[in-house]
């Protein structure tokens, strides 16, 4: 199969912004200082920005994710899921072109960013701890499972596949009820906590320091100011019982905490690459929070942006129809009385007397239609005709037509004062001015490269392994012989 048979090159470089480059020893560079590379690369990395590498598989999981919701994905083996893939690629190339522009202006050194990448960091050592050292495996037995099915199970009941995974399910959960019985007691093993319940309380807040030690664990302090905003809070029952608890809670974190670093599990890969990935998305998104604060477009901008580009905003009313067309208007009114007295419908009209050639297989639905866009005449019956209403005849070039409404949309968006079509207004100006940023960082700050070889060579493998659908007879030559 000769190169690229899915997708064009042409189309992968708009989509990217590169243009083609033969290939040679030393890859030549567009306009942009993109490149696109022929020859060996790494299996699965068909790009890199800077030196952020993306890999076939980075798509394959937006593609299979909720991120993606409201796509339409095609099956595999198409020329459509290429081309849905070459949009996620764009996507994946424009947030790294962000990240590494945010690195380059710091924005990474911002007090809330390593606030929140410390957060990150904690949650998510405690939950690993949790899961991994207090928790761990809970394996259920063959011979767990045969002995609980011969003492709990009703006499003659099979044992089948399904009664044996739902019987290690219960067992499952029933170690992990046990396990979490004793959590605490196993994770202060070895640690002293004391808790002052007479400074949690809640009458005594008013005259409370922040520097109060409230609890102790192994002589560390825990003060007053370090957890009054999660002891005073909407839910809190105002007790010393209820404080007490939520307290026991976050001491119960600092231990995990203590002992995950402790064990490394700071070093653990799977860590590692959880932390990666939270650093760089949200360091994406807040770039893009502060670009969007910088090109916010002032109102009258976004008055003269509706102006200009306002048959992109609006919705012009539209009307799903059917009709019959037919030569003569008598006949045009027989038919239509014949309808209207329930002794056929529509649809049968359209597939019997219809001249349209496509009524036999439409059964005359002609879809939506817009206002303003049909013959006048037929244009001001539709868009004047109620709701599942029978209209006509009215004559065009064509013939005379009946005509049903099946559906109405109502314009939208046509108004810049209405608080919709300002939102979308802005929204578009934003994405534009946004998709103008990165098209310069492209351009002028960061090469962009695309490993043409390993995409074509992945979306050949996809193919190979895609079994050929059967083709299948168009509806009039089906069981012709």
């Amino acid at each position: 199969m000769p190169g690229f048979p899915i997708v064009s090159i042409p189309l992968l470089c708009t989509l990217l912004g590169m243009l083609p480059v033969a290939a040679s020893a030393a890859p030549a560079a567009d306009e942009t200082g993109a490149q696109i590379i022929t020859g060996e690369q790494p299996s699965d990395i068909i790009a890199r920005v800077g030196d952020q590498p993306i890999s076939f598989n980075q798509i394959e999981i937006m593609l299979n994710s909720s991120g993606v919701i409201g796509m339409n994905i095609p099956p595999p083996g198409t020329e459509e899921r290429n081309l849905v893939r070459l949009e996620l690629l764009d996507k994946i190339v424009s947030a790294n072109l962000l990240y590494l522009d945010a690195l380059d202006k710091g924005v990474d050194k911002a007090p809330v960013y390593q606030h929140e990448v410390e957060r990150f960091t904690e949650s998510t050592l405690v939950s690993m701890y949790r899961q991994k050292v207090l928790i761990g495996d809970l394996p259920v037995s063959d011979e767990e499972i045969m002995a609980y099915y011969e003492n709990n199970i009703v006499d003659d009941t099979p044992f089948t596949k399904d009664l044996g995974m739902a019987i290690e399910a219960k067992l499952r959960k029933q170690k992990y009820q046990v396990r979490m019985a004793d959590l605490r007691k196993r994770l202060r093993e070895g640690v002293s906590v004391s808790i002052d319940e007479v400074q949690l309380d809640p009458a005594q807040d008013g005259d409370r320091d922040s520097d109060t030690v409230v609890a102790r664990v192994d002589q560390a302090p825990i003060t007053w100011g370090e957890v009054r905003t999660i002891l005073v809070t909407p839910k809190d029952a105002g007790t010393v019982e209820s404080r007490t608890a939520v307290l026991n809670d976050f001491i119960d974190r600092r231990i995990m905490l203590q002992k995950a670093r402790a064990v490394n599990l700071e070093a653990d890969p799977k860590f590692q690459q959880r932390l990666n990935e939270f650093r760089k998305l949200r360091l994406i998104a807040m770039h893009r929070g502060q670009l969007v604060e910088v090109i916010e477009p002032t109102d009258d901008e976004i008055r003269a942006y509706y102006k200009e580009h306002r048959d992109r905003i609006t919705i012009p009313a539209a009307r799903r129809i059917q009709m019959v067309v037919m030569t003569a208007k008598e006949d045009a009114e027989k038919v239509k009385q014949q309808i209207e007295s329930g002794e056929i419908t529509i649809y049968e009209a359209a597939q019997e007397f219809s001249i349209d050639p496509n009524a036999k297989k439409t059964l005359g639905e002609m879809g939506w239609v817009e206002h303003g866009t049909g013959f006048p005449e037929l244009d001001e019956l539709a868009f004047s005709l109620p709701l599942n209403t029978i209209g006509g005849p009215v004559e065009s070039p064509a013939g005379w037509h009946l005509v049903k409404v099946l559906e109405i949309r109502e314009a939208a968006n046509t108004d810049i004062s209405q608080a919709d079509t300002w939102r979308k207004t802005r929204r578009m100006m934003i994405k534009e001015r946004m998709n103008e940023y990165t098209a310069d960082l492209r351009k002028n700050h960061y090469k962009v490269e695309l490993y043409n070889d390993v995409l074509n060579r992945l979306f050949e493998e996809e193919m190979g392994q895609v079994p050929a659908q059967p083709e299948v007879a168009p509806p009039g030559e089906q069981g012709a012989s």
